[in-house]
């Protein structure tokens, strides 16, 4: 079997359901201790993270990505149990196969090829991978970059292994996502009887001209680089189950996925006042999960689309879609942020799998991106 996809079984055979990373990184480490990487573990509350790096003093060259899942739902509905790993025509299955174990092998792997020369590098190579990305996020890549920071350990570049290849291997690529802010409105008024409704605050009634202006406002008209902001209501929560009953609160969940034309505070307070005048008590509780970044699309990029055009015969389309990554922990202090990986077609759903030559020729590809780093 060839190496890349062994690797990749191996891992998925891991049922690492964010935030559990069930020995991935020790068996991760283990083949990067063998390459003369150093390992540091970052462990931060329930997460697992790994930092190894080989050479110290010159400018960083670093893989990231995770090795956290998402449950699998359903077990009765996968065509194979989801952590078996099994191979069956042309395909690894498994939960994690392309979100993202395959780009953990494919890098893995890239650097046991690149490194068997032992070459004289211009720049030092580190992993930064950690088991708390589908979940929160807050133990994981956010807290390993602040350790980094406060040392003053830098790095330059950093290729991400998420998924972003969308209909063959290598057609995506990203520089820069969108930024995603999440809000929690809590509105208060006074149950009551639907009979006397002059003693009762409907909170339902009290929102929904806000949320009538929320869903209609135009954000921006988006830039170069990125689409138009966007705004969805996820979730309305009210109602005590009777139909006599004014109910006294209701919850609302709504998003903003949004471009570099805009910052949080600045959609904080665009949103609220869409809601001024309300009768109802209202409380936001906003959470930020994400800024926005666009990154230089420097050497970085350059060599990424070589390398697709050297191995797949392909020019990616290097953008800026696709929803959030642990880059926007990364992007912020200066380094030059490429995603590249997978097919993303069945990502977090069932039966989840990856093509085992995808994942052959991901290798490659990632080991000629470090080959024209070099350059």
């Amino acid at each position: 079997m060839n190496a890349t996809v062994a690797l990749a079984q191996a891992l998925i055979q891991k049922p690492s359901v964010t935030p559990e990373d069930a020995g991935c990184l020790g068996l991760i480490g283990e083949r990067l201790a063998a390459l003369g990487f150093e390992l540091e573990r970052m462990d931060a509350g329930d997460t697992c993270n790994l930092w190894a790096r080989r050479g110290q003093g010159k400018p960083v060259f670093a893989f990231a990505g995770h090795t956290d899942v998402v449950p699998p739902g359903p077990l009765s509905e996968w065509r194979y149990p989801p952590f078996d790993g099994v191979i069956s025509e042309g395909h690894l299955h498994g939960r994690g196969a392309a979100d993202m174990k395959g780009s953990l092998a494919a890098m893995v792997t890239a650097c046991e090829d690149f490194l068997a020369n032992e070459p004289e590098l211009p720049f030092d190579i580190a992993f930064l991978l950690t088991s708390d990305e589908e979940g929160p996020a807050t133990h994981g890549t956010k807290h390993c970059m602040e350790v980094l920071e406060a040392r003053g350990e830098k790095i330059a570049w950093c290729l991400v292994g998420e998924p972003s290849s969308k209909d063959q291997l290598g057609d995506v690529a990203r520089r820069g996502r969108r930024g995603s802010l999440n809000c929690k409105l809590t509105v208060r008024g006074r149950q009551g009887h639907v009979a006397y409704p002059h003693l009762a605050i409907n909170p339902i009634h009290a929102v929904v001209p806000g949320l009538t202006r929320l869903s209609s406002t135009q954000w921006d008209q988006g830039n170069e680089h990125f689409p138009a902001t966007t705004m969805q209501i996820s979730n309305f929560n009210s109602g005590t189950g009777a139909t006599n009953v004014i109910p006294g609160t209701a919850t609302v969940l709504f998003n903003f996925r949004f471009n570099t034309e805009q910052t949080p505070e600045g959609l904080k307070a665009q949103a609220e006042a869409c809601f001024e005048g309300c009768e109802a008590e209202l409380d936001f509780d906003w959470n930020l999960s994400g800024h926005a970044f666009l990154t230089s699309g420097g050497p970085l990029s350059s060599a990424l689309e070589g390398a697709c055009q050297d191995v797949l015969g392909i020019t990616p389309d290097i953008n800026t879609g696709g929803g959030t990554s642990d880059g926007r922990f990364i992007a912020p202090t200066g380094t030059d942020v490429v995603e590249l990986g997978p097919i993303n077609a069945t990502i977090h759903q069932v039966n989840e799998c990856v093509s085992t030559q995808d994942l052959v020729d991901l290798s490659r590809v990632y080991t000629r991106i470090l080959e024209r780093m070099c350059d």
